[in-house]
């Protein structure tokens, strides 16, 4: 048993005290309402959810790290048995949480040949299939942009036009 001088000697005992702090009261931190959370997504949520980061080329020229990827996307695997297979996105299945690539088959015992899922975090974007929707999510994560006029800042005459 420990006899403490002052309420506050008790977090020199527990160090962990100050790391485990949440940085927002609506969002919980238990292990069991997170996996509750991502395992009952809607279709839209884990289509944001399976994003795969672009290619070195592709980060250079739009100033975006990660898309959420669609169907007609090329991609590289980047790991697991398949790492370095390029191929084109035939199928997100939201469901199961995979994509899956062309040419990307296994055999089954039987003869069959099926696709093999892959997980979205695994390959990287080569080159993107870009439509209306797709530029303005660019545009609007581009990091430059944001960057070169602070982020979340607004410019005097920005809020001159408010008043």
């Amino acid at each position: 048993y420990f006899i403490l001088a002052s309420p506050t000697s008790c977090l020199d005992l527990h160090p962990f005290v100050l790391a485990s702090m949440k940085y927002s009261a609506n969002v919980s931190s238990s292990r069991r309402k997170a996996r509750k959370t991502h395992f009952n997504a809607t279709s839209i949520v884990r289509a944001k959810l399976m994003s795969a980061p672009l290619s070195a080329e592709l980060k250079a020229k739009y100033n975006v790290n990660a898309m959420p990827v669609r169907k007609d996307d090329e991609v590289s695997v980047v790991r697991g048995s398949y790492k370095g297979r390029e191929g084109k996105i035939i199928q997100c299945y939201r469901r199961k949480w995979v994509i899956h690539i062309e040419r990307i088959i296994r055999e089954k015992a039987n003869g069959a040949n099926v696709q093999v899922g892959l997980d979205p975090s695994k390959v990287v974007i080569t080159k993107l299939k870009l439509d209306k929707d797709r530029r303005a999510i660019l545009t609007r994560k581009d990091s430059k942009k944001s960057s070169s006029k602070g982020k979340g800042k607004y410019t005097a005459e920005e809020m001159a036009e408010v008043d």
